[in-house]
Protein backbone atom coordinates (compact mmCIF):
# COMPACT_ATOMS: atom_id res chain seq x y z
CA UNK A 1 0.00 0.00 0.00
CA UNK A 2 1.01 3.66 -0.45
CA UNK A 3 1.07 6.33 1.90
CA UNK A 4 0.79 9.96 0.73
CA UNK A 5 1.53 12.36 3.35
CA UNK A 6 1.86 15.41 0.70
CA UNK A 7 -1.89 17.52 1.78
CA UNK A 8 -0.53 19.67 -1.38
CA UNK A 9 -0.60 16.42 -3.78
CA UNK A 10 -3.37 15.29 -2.77
CA UNK A 11 -6.89 16.63 -3.98
CA UNK A 12 -9.42 14.71 -1.18
CA UNK A 13 -12.83 15.81 -1.13
CA UNK A 14 -16.51 14.65 -1.83
CA UNK A 15 -17.38 18.23 -3.31
CA UNK A 16 -14.78 20.92 -5.40
CA UNK A 17 -16.50 24.48 -5.92
CA UNK A 18 -15.36 27.68 -6.89
CA UNK A 19 -15.97 30.62 -4.17
CA UNK A 20 -19.23 32.11 -5.22
CA UNK A 21 -19.12 35.32 -7.10
CA UNK A 22 -18.76 37.86 -4.38
CA UNK A 23 -16.19 36.10 -2.81
CA UNK A 24 -14.48 35.32 -6.14
CA UNK A 25 -14.31 39.58 -6.22
CA UNK A 26 -13.22 39.95 -3.06
CA UNK A 27 -10.10 37.40 -3.64
CA UNK A 28 -9.44 38.57 -7.23
CA UNK A 29 -8.64 41.98 -5.73
CA UNK A 30 -5.97 40.35 -3.07
CA UNK A 31 -4.77 39.03 -6.37
CA UNK A 32 -5.11 35.04 -5.83
CA UNK A 33 -8.19 32.40 -6.78
CA UNK A 34 -8.50 29.59 -4.41
CA UNK A 35 -10.77 26.52 -4.81
CA UNK A 36 -12.03 24.69 -1.35
CA UNK A 37 -13.14 21.63 -0.39
CA UNK A 38 -16.90 21.27 1.40
CA UNK A 39 -17.58 20.16 4.62
CA UNK A 40 -18.45 16.06 4.14
CA UNK A 41 -14.65 16.42 3.53
CA UNK A 42 -11.98 18.59 5.79
CA UNK A 43 -8.71 19.72 4.10
CA UNK A 44 -5.80 21.41 5.15
CA UNK A 45 -5.07 22.94 2.08
CA UNK A 46 -6.65 26.44 2.43
CA UNK A 47 -4.72 26.97 6.03
CA UNK A 48 -1.65 26.15 4.53
CA UNK A 49 -2.24 28.99 2.08
CA UNK A 50 -3.39 31.19 5.04
CA UNK A 51 0.11 30.60 6.95
CA UNK A 52 1.83 31.35 3.67
CA UNK A 53 0.35 34.79 3.48
CA UNK A 54 1.02 35.43 7.44
CA UNK A 55 4.61 34.97 6.47
CA UNK A 56 4.24 37.63 3.77
CA UNK A 57 2.62 40.05 5.88
CA UNK A 58 -0.74 39.31 4.31
CA UNK A 59 -2.71 38.63 7.87
CA UNK A 60 -5.70 40.18 6.56
CA UNK A 61 -6.09 38.10 3.43
CA UNK A 62 -4.91 35.05 5.83
CA UNK A 63 -7.84 35.54 8.33
CA UNK A 64 -10.18 36.36 5.29
CA UNK A 65 -10.11 32.99 3.47
CA UNK A 66 -10.39 30.63 6.45
CA UNK A 67 -13.51 32.49 7.50
CA UNK A 68 -14.51 32.25 3.65
CA UNK A 69 -13.48 28.19 4.39
CA UNK A 70 -15.82 28.17 7.84
CA UNK A 71 -18.67 29.84 5.79
CA UNK A 72 -18.36 27.41 2.84
CA UNK A 73 -17.95 24.11 5.05
CA UNK A 74 -21.22 25.42 7.23
CA UNK A 75 -23.21 25.02 3.58
CA UNK A 76 -21.93 21.73 2.58
CA UNK A 77 -23.48 19.06 0.30
CA UNK A 78 -26.05 16.95 2.95
CA UNK A 79 -29.15 15.01 2.64
CA UNK A 80 -31.33 18.10 3.76
CA UNK A 81 -30.09 20.55 0.75
CA UNK A 82 -31.88 17.31 -1.50
CA UNK A 83 -34.17 16.14 1.12
CA UNK A 84 -38.17 16.58 0.70
CA UNK A 85 -38.45 15.99 4.12
CA UNK A 86 -36.49 18.35 5.55
CA UNK A 87 -37.15 21.90 7.41
CA UNK A 88 -36.51 24.64 5.36
CA UNK A 89 -36.22 22.60 2.12
CA UNK A 90 -37.29 24.71 -1.06
CA UNK A 91 -36.97 22.09 -3.92
CA UNK A 92 -39.85 20.61 -5.58
CA UNK A 93 -42.36 19.21 -3.51
CA UNK A 94 -43.54 16.24 -5.55
CA UNK A 95 -45.74 13.07 -4.66
CA UNK A 96 -46.18 11.84 -0.79
CA UNK A 97 -46.84 8.13 -0.31
CA UNK A 98 -47.59 5.64 2.26
CA UNK A 99 -46.68 2.36 3.05
CA UNK A 100 -48.72 0.19 5.85
CA UNK A 101 -49.84 -3.27 5.86
CA UNK A 102 -53.23 -2.13 7.99
CA UNK A 103 -54.00 0.76 4.84
CA UNK A 104 -56.59 -0.55 1.91
CA UNK A 105 -53.57 -0.82 -0.29
CA UNK A 106 -55.49 1.53 -2.85
CA UNK A 107 -53.55 4.86 -3.88
CA UNK A 108 -50.82 5.40 -1.03
CA UNK A 109 -52.12 8.80 -0.82
CA UNK A 110 -52.73 8.47 3.69
CA UNK A 111 -52.09 5.77 5.94
CA UNK A 112 -55.53 4.45 5.89
CA UNK A 113 -55.40 4.11 2.11
CA UNK A 114 -51.65 3.37 2.32
CA UNK A 115 -49.89 0.42 0.05
CA UNK A 116 -49.27 -2.87 1.59
CA UNK A 117 -46.13 -2.75 -0.12
CA UNK A 118 -42.76 -0.87 -0.23
CA UNK A 119 -42.18 -1.85 -3.67
CA UNK A 120 -45.93 -0.82 -4.73
CA UNK A 121 -45.02 2.50 -3.45
CA UNK A 122 -41.67 2.68 -5.32
CA UNK A 123 -43.68 1.55 -8.52
CA UNK A 124 -46.20 4.31 -8.24
CA UNK A 125 -43.66 6.97 -8.26
CA UNK A 126 -45.23 9.50 -11.32
CA UNK A 127 -41.95 11.47 -12.56
CA UNK A 128 -38.18 11.96 -12.88
CA UNK A 129 -38.57 15.46 -11.34
CA UNK A 130 -37.89 14.31 -8.02
CA UNK A 131 -38.56 15.72 -4.16
CA UNK A 132 -40.87 12.31 -4.02
CA UNK A 133 -41.69 10.89 -0.74
CA UNK A 134 -42.25 7.69 0.59
CA UNK A 135 -42.99 7.04 4.37
CA UNK A 136 -42.76 3.74 5.99
CA UNK A 137 -44.90 2.28 9.10
CA UNK A 138 -43.12 0.49 11.40
CA UNK A 139 -43.22 -3.42 10.51
CA UNK A 140 -41.86 -6.46 8.58
CA UNK A 141 -41.73 -6.47 5.13
CA UNK A 142 -40.96 -9.91 3.09
CA UNK A 143 -39.63 -7.85 -0.11
CA UNK A 144 -36.83 -8.57 -2.27
CA UNK A 145 -34.90 -6.98 -5.51
CA UNK A 146 -36.74 -3.73 -4.64
CA UNK A 147 -36.48 -1.08 -8.00
CA UNK A 148 -38.05 2.51 -8.78
CA UNK A 149 -40.04 3.61 -11.23
CA UNK A 150 -38.03 6.98 -11.84
CA UNK A 151 -35.01 8.31 -10.78
CA UNK A 152 -34.42 11.55 -8.27
CA UNK A 153 -33.65 14.52 -9.38
CA UNK A 154 -29.95 17.01 -9.12
CA UNK A 155 -30.83 19.19 -6.11
CA UNK A 156 -34.53 17.28 -5.55
CA UNK A 157 -33.79 13.63 -4.18
CA UNK A 158 -36.40 10.82 -3.76
CA UNK A 159 -36.91 9.83 0.16
CA UNK A 160 -37.62 6.67 0.80
CA UNK A 161 -38.17 6.71 4.97
CA UNK A 162 -39.40 4.45 8.18
CA UNK A 163 -41.19 6.09 10.12
CA UNK A 164 -39.41 4.85 13.85
CA UNK A 165 -40.26 7.38 15.84
CA UNK A 166 -43.87 8.08 14.72
CA UNK A 167 -43.51 11.84 13.44
CA UNK A 168 -45.19 11.08 10.39
CA UNK A 169 -48.47 9.78 12.20
CA UNK A 170 -48.24 6.31 11.65
CA UNK A 171 -49.34 5.88 15.00
CA UNK A 172 -45.93 3.11 16.84
CA UNK A 173 -42.89 3.41 16.59
CA UNK A 174 -40.36 0.86 15.86
CA UNK A 175 -37.93 -0.70 13.28
CA UNK A 176 -39.12 -1.26 9.63
CA UNK A 177 -37.57 -4.72 9.24
CA UNK A 178 -37.06 -5.43 5.04
CA UNK A 179 -36.16 -9.02 4.56
CA UNK A 180 -35.37 -10.15 1.32
CA UNK A 181 -35.16 -14.00 2.83
CA UNK A 182 -37.64 -17.08 1.64
CA UNK A 183 -40.67 -16.88 3.77
CA UNK A 184 -40.71 -20.41 4.08
CA UNK A 185 -37.08 -21.18 4.31
CA UNK A 186 -35.31 -18.83 5.55
CA UNK A 187 -31.86 -16.80 4.72
CA UNK A 188 -31.66 -16.74 0.85
CA UNK A 189 -28.10 -16.71 0.00
CA UNK A 190 -27.78 -16.43 -3.59
CA UNK A 191 -26.29 -13.98 -6.42
CA UNK A 192 -28.44 -10.95 -6.59
CA UNK A 193 -31.22 -11.84 -4.60
CA UNK A 194 -31.06 -8.86 -2.37
CA UNK A 195 -32.93 -5.92 -1.28
CA UNK A 196 -32.02 -3.63 -4.53
CA UNK A 197 -32.54 -5.25 -7.41
CA UNK A 198 -29.59 -5.79 -10.12
CA UNK A 199 -28.92 -8.57 -11.98
CA UNK A 200 -26.88 -10.19 -14.78
CA UNK A 201 -28.04 -12.00 -17.64
CA UNK A 202 -25.70 -15.25 -18.12
CA UNK A 203 -23.75 -14.96 -15.02
CA UNK A 204 -24.58 -18.31 -14.69
CA UNK A 205 -26.75 -20.81 -17.36
CA UNK A 206 -29.71 -20.22 -15.15
CA UNK A 207 -29.75 -16.21 -15.07
CA UNK A 208 -31.90 -16.28 -17.97
CA UNK A 209 -33.77 -12.80 -16.98
CA UNK A 210 -32.61 -9.78 -18.62
CA UNK A 211 -30.08 -7.68 -17.14
CA UNK A 212 -31.32 -4.94 -14.85
CA UNK A 213 -29.11 -1.82 -13.31
CA UNK A 214 -29.39 -0.50 -9.78
CA UNK A 215 -29.22 3.25 -11.52
CA UNK A 216 -32.67 3.68 -11.15
CA UNK A 217 -32.10 4.07 -7.63
CA UNK A 218 -30.16 7.21 -8.89
CA UNK A 219 -30.59 10.27 -6.58
CA UNK A 220 -32.67 9.33 -3.64
CA UNK A 221 -32.45 9.65 0.43
CA UNK A 222 -32.81 5.71 2.01
CA UNK A 223 -33.54 6.86 6.13
CA UNK A 224 -34.20 4.42 9.06
CA UNK A 225 -34.61 0.88 7.34
CA UNK A 226 -33.08 -2.02 8.72
CA UNK A 227 -32.43 -5.02 5.67
CA UNK A 228 -31.58 -8.60 6.11
CA UNK A 229 -32.31 -12.60 4.65
CA UNK A 230 -30.53 -12.19 1.03
CA UNK A 231 -27.23 -12.06 -0.72
CA UNK A 232 -26.80 -8.11 0.15
CA UNK A 233 -28.54 -5.11 2.50
CA UNK A 234 -28.40 -1.91 0.70
CA UNK A 235 -25.76 -2.46 -2.29
CA UNK A 236 -26.13 -0.98 -5.71
CA UNK A 237 -24.26 -2.52 -8.62
CA UNK A 238 -25.02 -0.54 -12.41
CA UNK A 239 -24.51 -3.89 -14.35
CA UNK A 240 -25.00 -2.63 -17.70
CA UNK A 241 -25.40 1.16 -16.62
CA UNK A 242 -21.76 1.07 -15.19
CA UNK A 243 -19.41 3.93 -15.39
CA UNK A 244 -22.24 6.46 -15.76
CA UNK A 245 -22.95 9.16 -12.70
CA UNK A 246 -24.98 7.80 -9.51
CA UNK A 247 -25.37 8.84 -6.18
CA UNK A 248 -27.43 7.24 -2.91
CA UNK A 249 -27.69 8.74 0.70
CA UNK A 250 -28.36 5.82 3.48
CA UNK A 251 -28.44 7.22 6.37
CA UNK A 252 -29.49 5.52 9.94
CA UNK A 253 -29.78 2.28 8.58
CA UNK A 254 -28.79 -1.42 9.45
CA UNK A 255 -27.76 -3.38 6.48
CA UNK A 256 -27.35 -7.38 6.39
CA UNK A 257 -25.87 -9.52 3.90
CA UNK A 258 -24.15 -12.96 3.12
CA UNK A 259 -21.76 -10.94 0.67
CA UNK A 260 -22.12 -7.31 1.73
CA UNK A 261 -23.85 -5.21 4.18
CA UNK A 262 -23.54 -2.27 1.71
CA UNK A 263 -21.75 -0.65 -1.42
CA UNK A 264 -21.84 0.27 -4.57
CA UNK A 265 -19.85 -0.63 -7.77
CA UNK A 266 -19.09 0.84 -11.10
CA UNK A 267 -20.25 4.17 -10.79
CA UNK A 268 -18.09 7.38 -11.92
CA UNK A 269 -17.64 10.17 -9.61
CA UNK A 270 -19.87 13.00 -9.32
CA UNK A 271 -17.45 15.52 -7.61
CA UNK A 272 -20.27 17.61 -6.33
CA UNK A 273 -22.52 14.49 -5.50
CA UNK A 274 -20.80 11.46 -3.68
CA UNK A 275 -23.01 8.81 -2.51
CA UNK A 276 -22.90 8.72 1.27
CA UNK A 277 -23.67 6.18 4.00
CA UNK A 278 -24.23 8.23 7.58
CA UNK A 279 -24.74 6.79 10.77
CA UNK A 280 -24.90 3.22 9.52
CA UNK A 281 -24.44 -0.26 10.68
CA UNK A 282 -23.19 -2.61 7.57
CA UNK A 283 -22.44 -6.41 8.51
CA UNK A 284 -21.37 -8.98 5.73
CA UNK A 285 -21.65 -12.59 7.19
CA UNK A 286 -19.82 -14.42 4.49
CA UNK A 287 -15.73 -14.21 3.33
CA UNK A 288 -15.95 -16.90 0.69
CA UNK A 289 -15.53 -14.88 -2.84
CA UNK A 290 -16.02 -11.45 -3.17
CA UNK A 291 -17.59 -10.47 -0.20
CA UNK A 292 -16.73 -7.32 2.49
CA UNK A 293 -19.05 -5.28 5.23
CA UNK A 294 -19.10 -2.66 2.82
CA UNK A 295 -17.69 -3.47 -1.06
CA UNK A 296 -16.55 -0.78 -3.41
CA UNK A 297 -15.81 -0.71 -7.22
CA UNK A 298 -14.92 2.16 -9.37
CA UNK A 299 -15.18 2.82 -13.44
CA UNK A 300 -12.32 5.26 -13.94
CA UNK A 301 -8.84 3.84 -15.44
CA UNK A 302 -7.32 6.45 -13.33
CA UNK A 303 -7.56 7.49 -9.72
CA UNK A 304 -9.89 10.09 -9.36
CA UNK A 305 -9.41 13.31 -6.97
CA UNK A 306 -12.89 12.70 -5.49
CA UNK A 307 -14.67 9.84 -3.42
CA UNK A 308 -16.96 7.31 -5.12
CA UNK A 309 -18.72 6.92 -1.40
CA UNK A 310 -18.25 9.10 1.88
CA UNK A 311 -18.76 6.84 5.26
CA UNK A 312 -19.85 9.23 7.92
CA UNK A 313 -20.20 7.44 11.37
CA UNK A 314 -20.61 3.48 10.57
CA UNK A 315 -19.43 0.60 11.78
CA UNK A 316 -18.83 -2.21 9.55
CA UNK A 317 -18.25 -5.74 10.53
CA UNK A 318 -17.26 -8.41 8.70
CA UNK A 319 -15.41 -12.09 9.01
CA UNK A 320 -12.68 -10.91 7.24
CA UNK A 321 -12.83 -7.53 5.43
CA UNK A 322 -14.44 -4.39 6.83
CA UNK A 323 -13.81 -2.47 3.56
CA UNK A 324 -13.29 -4.09 0.30
CA UNK A 325 -12.65 -3.90 -3.26
CA UNK A 326 -14.89 -5.51 -6.07
CA UNK A 327 -12.80 -7.84 -8.31
CA UNK A 328 -14.06 -6.31 -11.04
CA UNK A 329 -13.05 -2.70 -9.97
CA UNK A 330 -11.78 -0.44 -12.10
CA UNK A 331 -9.94 2.68 -9.67
CA UNK A 332 -12.19 3.58 -6.85
CA UNK A 333 -11.86 6.07 -3.85
CA UNK A 334 -13.92 6.09 -0.63
CA UNK A 335 -13.63 8.24 2.45
CA UNK A 336 -14.19 7.44 5.62
CA UNK A 337 -14.70 9.25 8.61
CA UNK A 338 -15.35 8.86 12.31
CA UNK A 339 -15.97 5.16 11.30
CA UNK A 340 -15.43 2.00 13.45
CA UNK A 341 -14.39 -0.97 10.81
CA UNK A 342 -14.40 -4.64 12.95
CA UNK A 343 -12.96 -7.87 11.14
CA UNK A 344 -13.49 -11.13 13.54
CA UNK A 345 -10.40 -12.59 11.93
CA UNK A 346 -7.14 -12.37 13.97
CA UNK A 347 -5.72 -15.61 12.97
CA UNK A 348 -2.79 -17.66 13.12
CA UNK A 349 -0.49 -17.90 10.34
CA UNK A 350 2.12 -20.95 11.44
CA UNK A 351 -1.33 -22.89 11.34
CA UNK A 352 -2.18 -22.56 7.41
CA UNK A 353 -4.83 -19.99 7.92
CA UNK A 354 -4.19 -16.76 6.51
CA UNK A 355 -6.64 -12.74 6.56
CA UNK A 356 -7.03 -10.59 3.47
CA UNK A 357 -7.06 -7.82 5.54
CA UNK A 358 -9.53 -5.15 6.78
CA UNK A 359 -9.37 -2.83 3.96
CA UNK A 360 -9.37 -5.67 1.44
CA UNK A 361 -7.60 -5.92 -2.20
CA UNK A 362 -7.43 -9.44 -2.87
CA UNK A 363 -7.64 -10.86 -5.76
CA UNK A 364 -8.13 -7.58 -7.71
CA UNK A 365 -7.84 -7.25 -11.60
CA UNK A 366 -4.55 -5.45 -13.25
CA UNK A 367 -6.08 -1.95 -13.40
CA UNK A 368 -7.85 -2.20 -9.92
CA UNK A 369 -6.65 0.08 -7.39
CA UNK A 370 -8.15 1.46 -3.67
CA UNK A 371 -7.78 4.81 -2.51
CA UNK A 372 -8.80 5.14 1.26
CA UNK A 373 -8.96 8.64 3.07
CA UNK A 374 -9.11 8.35 6.55
CA UNK A 375 -10.22 10.25 9.27
CA UNK A 376 -10.22 9.97 13.17
CA UNK A 377 -10.96 6.07 12.51
CA UNK A 378 -10.86 2.65 13.99
CA UNK A 379 -9.90 -0.37 12.98
CA UNK A 380 -9.42 -3.53 14.47
CA UNK A 381 -8.55 -7.30 12.17
CA UNK A 382 -5.77 -9.29 11.57
CA UNK A 383 -3.83 -7.12 9.41
CA UNK A 384 -4.64 -3.23 7.94
CA UNK A 385 -4.64 -3.85 4.31
CA UNK A 386 -4.30 -7.12 2.23
CA UNK A 387 -0.85 -8.44 2.84
CA UNK A 388 1.47 -9.65 -0.48
CA UNK A 389 1.49 -8.40 -3.61
CA UNK A 390 -2.23 -7.75 -3.53
CA UNK A 391 -1.99 -5.24 -1.08
CA UNK A 392 -0.43 -2.76 -3.57
CA UNK A 393 -2.94 -2.14 -4.63
CA UNK A 394 -4.26 0.32 -1.66
CA UNK A 395 -3.16 3.86 -0.92
CA UNK A 396 -4.31 5.77 1.55
CA UNK A 397 -4.06 9.38 3.82
CA UNK A 398 -5.15 9.87 7.25
CA UNK A 399 -6.05 13.28 9.09
CA UNK A 400 -6.69 13.24 12.98
CA UNK A 401 -6.52 10.28 14.70
CA UNK A 402 -6.36 6.62 13.36
CA UNK A 403 -5.89 3.54 15.15
CA UNK A 404 -5.65 0.23 14.47
CA UNK A 405 -5.65 -3.00 17.04
CA UNK A 406 -4.23 -6.01 14.41
CA UNK A 407 -2.44 -9.49 15.73
CA UNK A 408 0.42 -8.81 17.13
CA UNK A 409 3.05 -9.96 14.77
CA UNK A 410 1.66 -7.19 12.17
CA UNK A 411 3.22 -4.44 11.14
CA UNK A 412 1.24 -1.02 11.68
CA UNK A 413 1.06 0.84 8.02
CA UNK A 414 2.95 4.80 8.50
CA UNK A 415 0.65 7.13 10.10
CA UNK A 416 -1.64 4.49 12.24
CA UNK A 417 -1.78 5.00 16.03
CA UNK A 418 -1.42 0.98 17.35
CA UNK A 419 -3.88 0.38 19.71
CA UNK A 420 -2.06 -2.46 22.60
CA UNK A 421 -4.84 -3.64 24.32
CA UNK A 422 -8.17 -4.83 23.47
CA UNK A 423 -10.48 -2.00 22.59
CA UNK A 424 -13.37 -2.76 24.32
CA UNK A 425 -15.56 0.51 23.22
CA UNK A 426 -14.62 -0.73 19.90
CA UNK A 427 -16.26 -4.21 19.91
CA UNK A 428 -19.19 -2.59 22.16
CA UNK A 429 -20.01 -1.49 18.53
CA UNK A 430 -20.71 -4.75 17.18
CA UNK A 431 -23.69 -5.05 18.67
CA UNK A 432 -26.54 -3.91 16.38
CA UNK A 433 -27.95 -0.58 16.75
CA UNK A 434 -31.64 0.11 17.95
CA UNK A 435 -33.69 2.93 16.58
CA UNK A 436 -33.49 6.35 18.59
CA UNK A 437 -37.08 7.16 19.34
CA UNK A 438 -37.72 10.72 19.84
CA UNK A 439 -40.31 12.27 20.94
CA UNK A 440 -42.77 15.27 18.82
Amino acid sequence: MKYNQDEKKINKGASFIRFNLMNLKLLFLMNFNVYIYLGVVKNDFPFMIATEYCKVGLRGSAILLILLVIMQNASAFSSSEVDPSAPGYKGRKGSTMFVSKSGDNSDGSSWERAFNSIQAALSAIPDDKGGHLIIIRPDTYVEANLSTAYKGAKGYYNLLIGDSDGRFGSGITGQIIIDAGDPQNGFKSYDWWSTIRATSKGWRPEYTEQTFSSICWDRWILRNLYTSGGDAGFFWDLTDKSGEGFTVIVEDCVGIGRAFGGGICYPVVRPEEPSIFRRCYFLGLDWVGDTGAVLVGGWEDKMPEYPHLVLEDCTLVHPDNALAMSYASNCVRVRIVGCSLIVLNFTQPEMGAKSSGIICTQGHKQEGRLHVDLEDTMLAGFSVFTNGEDGKAASYTIKGKVQAYVQFKQPIPEGFERINLWPVQLFDKMAIPKPEIKKF
